[in-house]
């Protein structure tokens, strides 16, 4: 593993004047990587030296991100795509301590295999311990050189990546740079993980711990190294930073073992992380995936995802309110909306799995996906759903095994999932589908039961734009997400998205064929402007 200073040292050593436009020096390649971009359509496929033909000009130094008293990033060169040429500025593969990326005109930064925000700092806190943390400002693009580049950060650091709607924060592939992406690419690289100390179960450090408890740690799915997360934190209010205005597109890459991470992976993180305006785009995996922990999030949308839009699992208790879910316009990939889970070993560990979600907009289109439903639900999972609506070419809804049924307060056991305020449009005569023990009647009397209010599994939907409530949608009573969890907002519709008014995903998202936000998001096969 290089240190921050090691890095840059050698960027100040090793001279980069013979790069041309087209060229990336990577460590570890032995010499320069030439890219062969597609000339951009409508310009000079054999440009002049020095000749920019779309606008963007590449900034003349990559910049420093520490202090004045530092050397700048590694220059690993320029990129060439059709928004224009960039220097690429390489992070290091380790950031030792707090650094702030700026933005720049011209510049894109680069990680270039695993990028590390601080080394772990164990399951508990230690008495003045300070977190490393990454300060990433508005309008910053990130993005991997490789397919096995991801951003990790470590136990005991933070991220603090805040953009704004005008200026969303990106990260993405390389291959979107260069313009090759497609509204079919995904699986182009790692993505974004957040490792806290909040509380799991299913330990895989030491199996045997007690789940939920200090010694109770588990290894980041996918990755060779260690990347430890959960632990020490029994309040679960672990701070792992803030996302904020951020989109993280084409990610999933198999790392190893049959292993893909989500675009955006939250492990054991606790309710001190603001996640909140972020938008995952065509994971080949899961949109995102909270193993265990308590994260509140809030204003979510996932786009295209290849596996589930949403997947909870092993203890996760926090909130997620305001989420629009699409899967891919062809219908030929995508499983379902949510995959929920409790625990993988064995169903009585504690902490339970309860998830809480209100506000939400699922539009599901694959009519051929393996887990037969557009939300299964399995593992003696909780769940509270309050103020959707569900859209599917199939059924809707997918109980695995009668225990989830059951309340067992020995076990954290709340008792059968809750729907209060939920409407689903899905195949008629098959709503629901039941496994593992459960029929299909069984499910379906379990969500019609008298203490879920305001439901309804023959639906007509009338959204516009896909996912915006229509004259139907309207007409549906609400209730107060505030009465199943103070953390949740008030509200008084359901569905994420009130009306044509409410234009909260605007600006900061990217459109695709399978979600369309408006003129001021941009394409998400494009990367935004960055010439001024």
């Amino acid at each position: 593993m290089r240190t921050f200073r090691w890095l840059i040292a050698s960027a100040v050593a090793v001279a980069l004047a013979g790069c041309g436009a087209d060229e990336i020096s990577s460590a570890g390649s032995g010499g320069d990587i030439t890219i062969n971009n597609p000339p951009p359509t409508g310009t000079d496929p054999d440009p002049d030296p020095g000749e920019n033909p779309t606008g963007v000009q590449p900034a003349a130094s990559c910049p420093a991100i520490a202090d004045n008293n530092d050397p700048p990033l590694r220059d690993d060169g320029t990129i060439t795509g059709p928004t224009g040429t960039y220097r690429v500025c390489a992070l290091p593969n380790e950031i030792v301590r707090s650094v702030n990326l700026p933005r720049v005109a011209g510049v894109l930064y680069a990680l270039d295999g695993r990028v590390n925000v601080g080394t772990d700092r164990g399951a508990v806190p230690q008495p003045g311990e300070t977190p490393v943390t990454l300060t990433i400002q508005p309008g910053v693009v990130i993005f991997a050189k490789t397919g096995t580049s991801w951003l990790a950060v470590n136990r005991g650091n933070r991220i603090n990546a805040v953009g704004t709607a005008q200026r969303p924060i990106i990260f993405t592939s390389h291959e979107n740079v260069e313009g090759t992406a497609t509204d079919d690419s995904q699986g182009q690289w790692g993505g974004v993980v957040l490792m806290g100390r909040a509380q799991v179960t299913d330990c895989t450090v030491a199996p045997a711990a007690p789940p939920g408890s200090v010694t109770c740690e588990r290894q980041t799915e996918g990755s060779v190294d260690q990347a430890y997360y959960g632990g020490g934190d029994a309040t679960n209010n672990d701070n792992s930073g803030t996302l904020r205005y951020v989109q993280i597109r084409y990610s999933g890459y198999v790392l190893s073992n049959n292993n893909e991470l989500q675009a955006l992976t939250l492990e054991g993180v606790g309710s001190g992380t603001t996640i909140s305006n972020i938008q995952m785009h065509n994971s080949s995996d899961d949109g995102f995936e909270n193993f265990g922990g308590r994260v509140h999030m809030r204003r979510i949308v996932v786009t295209g995802a290849d596996d589930d839009s949403i997947d909870l699992d092993v203890g996760y208790k926090g909130t997620l309110q305001y989420v629009i879910a699409v899967q891919k316009s062809s219908g030929t990939s995508g499983d379902s909306i949510i995959e929920l889970d409790s625990a993988g070993t064995t169903e009585d560990q504690a902490p339970r799995t309860h998830m809480k979600i209100a506000n939400f907009t699922f539009v599901h289109r694959n009519s051929g996906t393996a887990n037969l439903a557009a939300m299964l639900f399995r593992g003696k999972a909780d769940a509270t759903l309050v103020n959707g609506v569900v859209t599917s070419p199939i059924a809707c809804l997918r109980y695995n095994g009668a225990n989830i049924l059951t309340a067992d307060p020995a076990t954290d056991k709340v008792g059968p999932p809750e729907f209060q305020s939920v409407v689903m449009q899905c195949a008629a005569g098959a709503q629901f589908t039941g496994s593992g023990g459960l029929t299909a009647q069984q499910v379906a009397d379990a969500f019609n039961a008298s203490t879920n209010t305001n439901v309804n599994a023959s639906f007509t939907a009338s959204l516009t734009n896909t996912f915006v409530n229509g004259a139907n949608e309207a007409g549906v009573t609400a209730i107060d997400p505030k009465s199943k969890d103070p953390a949740f907002d008030t509200t008084n519709y359901i569905g994420a998205v009130k009306d044509a008014n409410d234009t909260w995903y605007a600006g900061w998202t990217c459109n695709s064929a399978a979600a369309n936000f408006g003129s001021t998001s941009s394409a998400c096969t494009s990367l935004p402007s960055l010439a001024d």
